[in-house]
């Protein structure tokens, strides 16, 4: 029987078809979707016989394994609990989008373990698992919905080239599927990169939309120092962490960030583009350090979501963040490890600027002593 199609693009009540999907995966039945990658293959990890339809339909060998979709990177910590830092950096980073984190599961603990044996050997076999969130309405809308996660694979023969339209995949599968959902062409055309990531280890196993070149980057520790306006403290800050984080790592100035930790800051209430204070840009000189290319920016929710570390000059300046961003709360602290606050300097005297920066000197020596650069 040929599969119901539904052109997303004129489909009158979006909600009704996330509904159709979802009854359609909840039956065992198999889904094509739209994602940003390629067009997706899908059937409820808890129906056995949905995934089993999957290997059929592909031709595909059950030794390979399926990746599972899943609604978000918070979600990740429930099927794979010790979740490492690498994986936790790439996961906040990259998801939704075309990245597949193949990580290490706790049987025993997390959410594998109430899945059907045989989904299990479908998905997390030899104690791995393949997770995704793809970074596409029609798929996030359902997994909301439906109970449990989706096993997910391309839409396509195995061995033929992927889907990247709904013709593609409907060629390809045909009568093996009960519901096509149809977004025209894949935003990339590519399939995700697929990312084996550990505690402090990553390698690329296939390189899709994302360049494993960028990789490095958006698995390196992120330090943000944040403070009102980005003129004055934040930037003296971030200049100092950066020489000390040299000086820790025994290398060059500009190789910290190649060693795998990226300083930056911000302000709560900072416009972009702002120079430093000239005061703050020269007690920089004095030490060698050069504020002189400095142009503010205000925090944000990328910066938040990306970070590992965010420091605050004041106490204020920490609750003003985790109001805003209360998921960062765990990730958020002041500069001091005593908690006190260090004031701004901004239209005080030069000699002002010195012992403020003095101060965050000494601040950030103490934080670095306790910090694991990894």
């Amino acid at each position: 029987m040929p599969p119901v199609i539904i052109n997303l693009r004129k489909a009158d009540d979006s909600r009704d078809v996330v509904h159709r999907a979802v009854q359609t995966l909840a039956e065992g039945k198999l889904v094509v979707f739209p994602t940003e990658t390629v067009y997706g293959l899908a059937a409820s990890a808890r129906r056995a016989d949905g995934v089993r339809r999957i290997f059929e339909a592909k031709g595909r060998s059950e030794k390979s394994p399926l990746a599972l979709a899943i609604r978000s990177a918070e979600d990740a910590l429930d099927y794979a609990p010790n979740l490492g830092l690498k994986a936790q950096r790439l996961a906040r980073r990259c998801w939704p989008g075309p990245v597949t984190l193949v990580v290490k599961h706790a049987e025993d603990e997390g959410l594998i373990r109430q899945l059907p044996t045989e989904v299990r050997s479908a998905v997390a076999p030899n104690g791995e698992v393949g997770l995704r969130v793809p970074a596409h309405a029609a798929v996030l809308d359902v997994l909301q919905m439906l109970a449990g996660p989706i096993a997910l694979t391309s839409a396509n023969l195995s061995g033929q080239p992927d889907a990247v339209n709904a013709a593609d995949a409907v060629r390809s599968l045909g009568d093996h599927v009960g519901l096509v959902l149809d977004d025209g062409p894949c935003r990339y055309g590519q399939p995700s990169t697929v990312v084996r990531a550990t505690n402090n280890h990553y390698e690329c196993l296939r390189e899709g939309v994302v360049p494993c070149s960028a990789l490095d980057r958006l698995a390196s520790m992120l330090i943000v120092i944040v403070c009102t306006g980005n003129t004055c403290r934040s930037p003296m800050a971030e200049a100092i962490m950066r020489r000390l984080l040299a000086e820790r790592l025994q290398c060059k100035l500009e190789e910290v960030e190649q060693r795998g930790v990226i300083v930056a800051s911000a302000g709560v209430s900072a416009a972009p583009g702002v120079g430093a204070a000239p005061e703050a840009i020269e007690t920089m000189r004095q030490k060698g350090l050069d504020l002189s290319r400095h142009g503010s920016q205000p925090l944000t929710d990328k910066l938040i979501r990306h970070a590992d570390l965010v420091l605050g000059m004041t106490a204020a300046h920490r609750q003003a963040i985790i109001r805003r961003w209360p998921e960062a709360a765990h990730r958020t602290a002041v500069v001091r490890l005593d908690g006190a606050d260090i004031d701004d300097p901004i239209g005080a005297p030069a000699e002002v600027y010195e012992r403020c920066a003095a101060q965050i000197e000494e601040a950030l020596k103490q934080r670095i002593q306790k910090m694991e650069l990894t």
